[in-house]
Formats: structure tokens, C-alpha cells, sequence
């Protein structure tokens, strides 16, 4: 986010949204409906911001930077986000794992990964930690879909795909919506060297937690490098 009188603070954002805060209309009849934040929150919010900068007028400077997106919306599409942190990974709730990590926590450890991660030849660093943190996004509504489903592949992609257009229209559009939006897809048709390091820390982050649930605690040895389907080391 921009400096300048363009940034809108985090408490203002807060303050902004608390004031009027109202559940988003979800046309997924499995995501449930958003709470409103308790008003002594957003009292307390209130109280402490400074107040939220006014829009700059229109002007013909294409050069201007692109809006982010206000503050109701973002709490909106943030409060759906939510649900990534409450889903746990099928896969692991299937095998009976108790108390299993959820999509949230995945998506995290994949974008520690990336950060951490030895640069390789022609690949965006700081795009990988961004696709890593969106790139199962769409489950905060279609939940973790697994092949022992059923669910073919094409229908899990559109489902994700609708899923995925609607958290960016709630959103508000613009830019930040769209950045989402082709990193999530870049992911999925596997479009790029980006998006074909992700999925090989996807699998990584896959294997570490299994063996953390196996043995009960794993640390990498100094001796151990890790490596991607092209040989190349990621870590």
C-alpha cells in the first residue's frame, strides 16, 4: 500500500467498516453468513483512528496510482477469509489426524517457503510468496476438495473458478481483486516457472506435515537439501 494522504491506515479501515459493518449476500448456500463485529469494537476503533482520507478527485493522470479497495469491502472479503483458518485439510481429517492443520496454515508455511527459498534462474520470488498465500483461496467457500471426493477435476475447477470471482467481486474489483485473480489462475493452469515452484512446495509442505503428524515433531537436518522435480534446489 502507497504512502501519502492515498493510504488508508488499518485503523481507519477498521473504524470505517465497524461503523456500518453489514453481511456480505452470498450466493454459495454453503458459506455461512457473516457476524457483525460487536459495536464496542468499533466504538473502541472509532476512538482510536485518525480519520479516513478523502477520495482524490478524478483527473486524467493515467499514471495515478490504482485505488485499493474500501475499507467495507475488504473487511467483507477479509471476513470471508476467515473460513481458511477454520477448514481443515481434508485429507488429513479423512485419516483421522486429530486436530489438523487448517488451509490457512498450509497456505502460510508454503509462503514461508517461498520466502526463504534459494533464488532460482528466471523465477519472481516475491510473486511465488504471493501465489502461495492465494493459490487455495477459493476454499473459504468450496472447502478442501479431495480426489477421494469424486469430484472431477474440470467440475472442481469451476467451482473453485466461480468461488474465486465472487471473493474478488467482493472485493470491489480493481486491481488488487485482479492480481488474485491471475495469480490464482496462473497456479491452477500451472502457467508459469512461478506457478510450477509452488506446486512443488504444495507437495513439500504436504510431506513435512505428514511426517510432523507421524513422529510428532520433524526439524530438517542441516545435511538435508531439498529439491524440485528439476533437480534444483529449493531450500
Amino acid at each position: 500500500m502507497g504512502g501519502g494522504s492515498r493510504a488508508l491506515s488499518l485503523s481507519s479501515l477498521c473504524a470505517t467498516t465497524l461503523a456500518a459493518a453489514k453481511p456480505p449476500q452470498h450466493p454459495f448456500p454453503f458459506a455461512p453468513a457473516h457476524r457483525a463485529l460487536p459495536h464496542r469494537l468499533a466504538a473502541a476503533m472509532s476512538s482510536s483512528s485518525s480519520p479516513t482520507p478523502a477520495a482524490p478527485a478524478a483527473s486524467g493522470d493515467s499514471g495515478a496510482p490504482a485505488p485499493a479497495p474500501s475499507a467495507s469491502n475488504a473487511i467483507d472479503f477479509l471476513t470471508l477469509c476467515y473460513r481458511l483458518k477454520t477448514t481443515k485439510r481434508a485429507g488429513w481429517v479423512k485419516r483421522g489426524v486429530q486436530g489438523p492443520e487448517s488451509v490457512a496454515d498450509h497456505m502460510y508455511r508454503m509462503g514461508v517457503m517461498a520466502l526463504v527459498a534459494a533464488d532460482l534462474p528466471g523465477v519472481d520470488r516475491d510473486r511465488c510468496v504471493k501465489m502461495a498465500i492465494v493459490h487455495d483461496i477459493a476454499e473459504a467457500i468450496v472447502g478442501d476438495i479431495t480426489p477421494s471426493d469424486g469430484v472431477p477435476k474440470e467440475e472442481k475447477s469451476r467451482r473453485e473458478k466461480e468461488a474465486l470471482d465472487h471473493m474478488c467481486e467482493l472485493l470491489g474489483g480493481g486491481s488488487r481483486a485482479q492480481e488474485i485473480r491471475e495469480l490464482w489462475m496462473e497456479y491452477e493452469e500451472n502457467a508459469s516457472l512461478e506457478a510450477k515452484v509452488v506446486k512443488d512446495f504444495d507437495k513439500i509442505e504436504m510431506i513435512l506435515q505428514a511426517l510432523e503428524y507421524e513422529k510428532g515433531e520433524f526439524i530438517l537436518s542441516k545435511d538435508v537439501t531439498l529439491k524440485n522435480s528439476s533437480n534444483q534446489q529449493l531450500v
